[in-house]
C-alpha cells in the first residue's frame, strides 16, 4: 500500500470516528452542565480528524512530526473525554465500546507513525554532523 492511500485511509477513518462522535449526541437529552464535556469531546475528536489531514499535506517533515504530535494528543484527550462521561453516567461502556476501540487503535497507529518520524529527523540531524 503506497503513503498516499495510506493516508487516505487514515483521514477517511478520523473522520468517520468524528461523524460518529457527533451523531453519538444528537439525539441524546443532554442536561446543561453536560454540555461543555460533550464540545470537549466533539472538538477534541474532530481536531483528531482536522490535525490528520493536515499532516498528510505537510510540507516538511518537521511539520509532519508537530501535526502527528497534535494527533496523539487530540486522541488521548478524545479518551479522557469518554472515560469521564462514562463514569459520570452521560455515556454507556456499551453504546461507546466501538467508538472506544477505534479511538484506541488510531492512539496505536499516530503513537507508532509519531515515533517512526522522530527517529527519521533524528537520523537526518545526526548525518548532517
Amino acid at each position: 500500500m503506497g503513503s498516499e492511500n495510506f493516508n487516505e485511509i487514515l483521514r477517511e477513518r478520523t473522520l468517520i470516528m468524528s461523524v460518529r462522535i457527533y451523531e453519538l449526541f444528537q439525539t441524546k437529552k443532554i442536561i446543561l452542565l453536560s454540555r461543555p464535556m460533550i464540545i470537549q469531546l466533539i472538538r477534541s475528536a474532530t481536531s483528531v480528524a482536522a490535525n490528520c489531514r493536515a499532516a498528510t499535506r505537510a510540507r516538511s517533515d518537521a511539520e509532519f512530526y508537530a501535526k502527528i504530535c497534535i494527533v496523539v494528543e487530540e486522541c488521548d484527550e478524545t479518551q479522557f473525554w469518554f472515560d469521564f462521561l462514562i463514569r459520570t453516567g452521560l455515556l454507556s461502556e456499551e453504546e461507546t465500546r466501538a467508538l472506544r476501540y477505534e479511538i484506541e487503535q488510531l492512539v496505536k497507529i499516530f503513537t507508532s507513525i509519531k515515533k517512526k518520524m522522530k527517529d527519521r529527523i533524528r537520523q537526518i540531524e545526526n548525518s548532517k554532523i
